[in-house]
């Protein structure tokens, strides 16, 4: 006869499930200054060095700044550089100019440098350089900037070469003789105005134009449609008199 079998108890069972305790993780303390980026709302982690999609959007952004009067100090500065620096050109040779600029550069720099060496000797303190920063500022124009850069002025070089054969070899003889006539008006432009002047006019209107439009966007765009239906009009009544005018439908 079968011995019966006894029946083996589960150590799973009887024992006490053990549950394991995992201790959280402390956070990394913070870093020193943390508290005042914070205040700032800026994220540590971000990229020190922006790409230069970054870069080039916001030196789009700096110079509408300029041209808008954002900063009224910083945009007066600019223009008044850069017209005092036209008009010495009108006036004084490109070489006496660049001279006379980086003396005064030099003296301002030079006497700034001076001064510091002073200070710090007369209150016995070693501040260091007082141009640091600008030094140690990497200026130098990478491969990939130069790269980018010269692949879209080979890229308008280009365009503008084709537009230019286009219109010359008569491709179609109404932007032709648009071209013709732009021309003909730029040799009186010309002997009006000397290439100088025109820079001149260019940069006051590059800092004028843009504001007064802003402030007067609807009265100037009212005016400019009357006077393109007006344009429109003359030019559709001399393609209809003039058959050789007309542009061949594609």
């Amino acid at each position: 006869m079968a011995e019966p079998i006894s029946a083996v108890p589960d150590s799973s069972a009887a024992e006490p499930a053990i549950k394991e305790e995992v201790e959280p993780v402390p956070e990394p303390a913070p870093a020193a200054g943390s508290k005042w980026l914070e205040s700032q709302n800026i994220d540590p982690r971000a990229d020190a060095e922006p790409s230069g999609d970054a870069k080039g959007a916001t030196t789009a952004a700096r110079v509408l700044d300029l041209v808008y009067w954002k900063d009224p100090k910083v945009t007066g500065g600019v223009f008044g550089g850069l017209l005092v620096l036209l008009l010495s050109l009108t006036f004084y040779s490109v070489l006496s100019v660049v001279a006379y600029l980086i003396l005064a550069l030099l003296t301002v720099t030079i006497s700034f440098r001076v001064y510091k060496n002073v200070l710090n000797a007369v209150q016995k303190s070693t501040d260091g350089h007082p141009f640091k920063q600008w030094l140690d500022e990497d200026i130098n124009i990478s491969t990939d900037t130069l790269n980018k850069y010269s692949d879209k002025v080979l890229s308008r070089l280009n365009k503008i070469t084709n537009d230019v054969r286009r219109l010359v070899l008569v491709e179609d003889l109404v932007d032709s003789v648009k071209f013709a006539v732009l021309m003909w008006l730029l040799t009186y432009v010309g002997a009006w105005f000397n290439g100088m002047t025109l820079m001149i006019l260019a940069l006051v209107g590059a800092f004028t134009l843009p504001k007064v439009y802003e402030l007067y966007q609807p009265q100037i765009d009212q005016y400019v449609g009357m006077a393109k239906k007006q344009i429109d009009g003359v030019v559709s009544k001399i393609k209809d008199k003039v058959p050789l005018l007309k542009k061949k439908e594609e």
